[in-house]
């Protein structure tokens, strides 16, 4: 990976005239097409219809757009109250994968009632592709130049040009590939993810306790993930008791999750 010491990379993938594709939206779009077929392959394993999952993924990829901005708006809220325009330029990005997973999580349980789906087996069989996307759509960031990391001399420290380094960096040249930490991580979830489809299959574990299980999973390890990467991150963003705000709504999903979890249990003992 040495290339990301030398490369200063183009946010733009090409131009037609005036007109400009991004990186970042390919990014976007090559993640989501990604995720709909992991999801398309796993259903086939669970007797689910691809139409019925191609539905479903038309709203996720709305609605976790609309999501991701909004709650991205929400947290840089005065710039946007000054700029109000800017809240439509999804390509210079700006979209925050907690706000993607609420709206997620909604559109999901509305279909699942709306359709008479199990929601947790919905969600776990969109949980393996989420994780992809993610991998794959922070490579958006990179072209994009943004969510950095703090300076280093490690091999794989990344240029940053000088207009988008904070004024405390500036005399910094190279900075921490913190879309790289979590394109990796996100990777590995998924390949995870995938080996707890495979036991389930193979052990005819076919209930929506162990599909609550393999969902909470993926919600448990990504927040664990981006909470310890966020010690890394020097993009701006709100702080409360001293952590930075995706710190905080990564410790809720886990205690959310985990209670949730014990709640469960509880449940099937009695």
């Amino acid at each position: 990976m040495s290339f990301l010491h030398t490369f200063n990379p183009n946010p733009i993938l090409v131009s037609f005239g005036p007109i400009h594709v991004y990186w970042y939206g390919f990014f976007i779009v090559f993640g989501a097409l990604a995720a709909i077929a992991v999801a398309l392959k796993i259903s086939s394993y669970y007797s689910l219809k691809k139409e019925a999952i191609i539905d479903l993924a038309f709203w996720l990829v709305l609605g976790g757009i609309i999501g991701a901005r909004v709650y991205h708006v929400l947290l840089e809220l005065p710039y946007y109250l000054e700029y109000p325009l800017d809240i439509f330029k999804v390509w210079q990005g700006g979209l925050a994968i907690h706000g993607a997973i609420i709206a997620g999580l909604l559109v999901i349980w509305v279909f699942a009632r709306k359709r008479g789906f199990d929601f947790w087996l919905l969600s776990t069989i969109i949980a393996p592709g989420l994780a992809l996307a993610q991998a794959i759509g922070r490579w958006g960031n990179y072209f994009n130049g943004e969510l950095f990391g703090k300076p280093t001399d490690f091999p794989l420290g990344i240029p940053i040009d000088i207009m988008r380094r904070p004024l405390e960096y500036i005399s910094s040249e190279f900075f921490h590939p913190t879309f790289f930490y979590e394109s990796i991580g996100n990777f590995l979830i998924f390949l995870i993810l995938i080996s707890f489809h495979i036991w389930i299959i193979k052990k005819h574990k076919f209930n929506s306790f162990s599909y609550f299980l393999l969902f909470s999973f993926y919600l448990i390890t990504y927040s664990v993930l981006r909470f310890s990467l966020e010690f890394v991150r020097i993009d701006e963003t709100p702080e409360l008791w001293g952590l930075r705000w995706p710190q905080i709504a990564s410790l809720i999903i886990v205690l959310l999750t985990f209670g949730l979890i014990i709640y469960k249990i509880k449940k099937m003992r009695n």
